[in-house]
């Protein structure tokens, strides 16, 4: 399997989805519970999705089953980050270590050996975006970098099992949208329900309901963004995707600058750079 310029074209634009949602996340008022609404909504919208598209095979079910345990901690990390830094911060570190973790970790899984060229991208991606992230201001917000790096880690994991499981998926005889669309309906319940275990449906209830609109167009970008990359992993290699989607590092740092109100310094200029020399070394390679 190859990269080829549609996949790209593909995976970018689900960048700047993901990137999109994330911003939204960090700019709420209640990290916690905006991801709790945008993926309990998204939970709903994959309802329809799962009846057109049909059940997924057998074969899927036990990474779609791991899947939604780990996604639980992927949303504590992620929030947990946000509470304690600047989106501009902490994505970039959830991000950056994720296409080393993941090619390293495809490896073993999977038995895909990506040639010279690729590996350059995923280090060139993965630098450009520790560059974005790294700064002085990280030794000033130590919980927010624990978070980040914590949350890589479990980014890997996710999206390794998924890859399998929606590889599992198509070679029983079923496809992408199915293993999606199925993940979404049961992802989002875990961490929806112990959010308002939390805080309490008082507060949970006219919070979500003031910020249905908008968390469903997070929900449809979020779905949408993993979407794109389960698909694109059936057709190119999971780590050459893992770090091309990682470009949303770019697009988040636009985000915070022009809606967020964050600098773009020149240490963020160099890492734009690095990621964009690393994109191209991936389709290259």
């Amino acid at each position: 399997m190859t990269l080829t310029w549609g996949v790209a074209a593909a995976v970018l634009f689900g960048a700047l989805l993901h990137a999109s949602w994330n911003a939204m996340v960090k700019s709420s008022t209640d990290k916690a519970l905006d991801t709790a609404v945008i993926h309990l909504i998204g939970s709903l919208i994959g309802i329809p999705l799962a009846l057109v598209a049909g059940l997924p095979p057998a074969a899927a079910w036990p990474y779609i089953a791991a899947s939604v345990v780990i996604h639980i901690g992927y949303y504590i990390a992620l929030t947990g980050a946000y509470r304690h830094g600047d989106l501009g911060l902490t994505y970039p570190l959830m991000r950056g270590l994720g296409p080393v973790l993941v090619a390293l970790s495809s490896a073993l899984a999977i038995g895909e050996s990506l040639s010279s060229g690729a590996w350059a991208g995923v280090l060139g991606v993965s630098a450009g975006v520790l560059v974005l992230g790294l700064s002085s201001h990280a030794l000033e917000r130590p919980k927010a970098v624990g978070f980040a790096l914590a949350n890589a880690v479990v980014i890997a994991s996710y999206t390794v099992i998924d890859a399998l499981g929606v590889r599992a998926s198509n070679a029983a005889g079923g496809n992408a949208l199915q293993y999606v669309a199925m993940l979404f309906v049961l992802d989002g319940w875990p961490f929806a329900l112990l959010v308002l275990y939390r805080r309490g449906f008082g507060i949970a209830w006219p919070y979500a309901r003031a910020r249905a609109p908008l968390a469903a167009v997070g929900a449809a970008a979020s779905l949408g963004s993993y979407g794109i990359a389960l698909w694109a992993m059936t057709r190119a290699p999971v780590a050459v995707v893992a770090a091309l989607r990682e470009t949303s590092v770019l697009f988040a740092a636009l985000m915070g600058t022009w809606l967020l109100k964050e600098a773009f310094t020149v240490r963020r200029a160099v890492g734009t750079v690095v990621i964009a020399g690393g994109v191209i070394a991936l389709r290259l390679g």
